[in-house]
């Protein structure tokens, strides 16, 4: 006997569109901008932007104000030379903390925050020499954020366990 197989429906494809961008809307930040990422740090729903600026040691959180404008960039110290920077809640509260690889000091910043997207000063980390990318991701399964470091200097990758 044979059966019937009945296969999912497909979906019509709508027609592709010409991309067309306006012209870039510029944001100071500080010295030598590295590496950016964008997360809503403050709650609103809107993607807010976050820039490494290396020759500045520092990072810098520019706040969606909506309708694609953000607010000057309120500025973080770091360690020396920062080179990335990842976002994520690392102590459970539910808001995204900035964790950054500070090249020149070898070490790992995190910046708390502390809600209404404004960041603690950085708590520090060692590492190995060179801190060049950082991720983070509960690699244990505890349900904690951990966070891997590339070391580029010393060649290696470096697995930091939350603990909290």
């Amino acid at each position: 006997m044979l059966s019937s197989i009945q296969l999912p429906a497909t979906k019509e494809k709508s027609a592709q569109c010409t991309i067309k961008f306006t012209g870039q809307t510029t944001y100071s930040t500080g010295s030598n901008p590295r590496s950016v990422n964008i997360v809503d740090v403050n709650g609103d729903g809107k993607p807010d932007i976050i820039v490494v600026n290396s020759g500045s040691n520092n990072v810098g959180v520019l706040l969606n104000i909506g309708n694609g404008t953000f607010a000057a960039q309120t500025t973080y110290s770091t360690g020396t030379g920062p080179h990335k920077a990842t976002a994520a809640d690392v102590n459970g509260d539910g808001k995204p903390d900035i964790i950054v690889a500070n090249y020149g000091s070898n070490n790992l910043g995190v910046l708390l925050n502390t809600g209404n997207g404004t960041f603690s000063p950085q708590t520090t980390y060692s590492t190995s020499n060179g801190p060049n990318s950082v991720v983070a991701v509960d690699v244990n399964g505890d349900n904690k954020t951990d966070i891997i470091v590339a070391n580029y200097g010393s060649n290696n990758v470096g697995v930091l366990l939350n603990y909290c």
